[in-house]
This record gives C-alpha cells, sequence and structure tokens, in this order.
C-alpha cells in the first residue's frame, strides 16, 4: 500500500498561481487520474507530514491543436489543490 501512496503525487505544480496560493497554505499536484481525494490525503500525509484540511480536484480534458498543417491533441490532466492546516507549510524546490 505505501508503493501506491508515493505513486499517487506524480510532481508539484510550480506555476506562477501556485506559487501565489502557496502563501495561502495551499498547494498543488499533478496526480493520476485513478486518484481520491483520500489517496491524496494520505500521500500527503506520509510524504510531507503535514495534514490536509480538504482537497479539490481539477480534471483538464485533452485539447485538439492544429500545427502546420497537422491535428494534433495537447495532454490533459488531473491536478489537486490540497489545503494544509494554517501554519503548516510544504517545503518545495
Amino acid at each position: 500500500m505505501k508503493a501506491d501512496l508515493k505513486t499517487v503525487l506524480l510532481r508539484p505544480r510550480i506555476t506562477e498561481k501556485a506559487t501565489i496560493q502557496s502563501e495561502s497554505s495551499v498547494y498543488s499536484f499533478e496526480i493520476p487520474k485513478h486518484a481520491t481525494k483520500t489517496d491524496i490525503i494520505k500521500a500527503v500525509k506520509e510524504i510531507y507530514n503535514v495534514t490536509a484540511v480538504k482537497v479539490a480536484t481539477v480534471t483538464t480534458p485533452q485539447k485538439k491543436v492544429f500545427v502546420r498543417g497537422k491535428v494534433g491533441y495537447k495532454k490533459g490532466l488531473k491536478k489537486a489543490y490540497v489545503y494544509l492546516k494554517k501554519g503548516q507549510t510544504i517545503e518545495i524546490i
């Protein structure tokens, strides 16, 4: 079961919006499509030793793009916004 929890959080999303939200103890991660909110809470507790108060997930669909006369697709993804208790932080390098 522990190996499964380590694969729940694929990578942290380091964007301008994510950096601004991290000041309010909200962190965003890319997650696999099959991950549930309870899996995310357990994984954050195990990996970062912090308590998640709330988790919101967002699924973005794949998008059709047209480049140089050819049709392709942008990869869709699922991300999670993890809300921590006040005063707790995650150190993301």
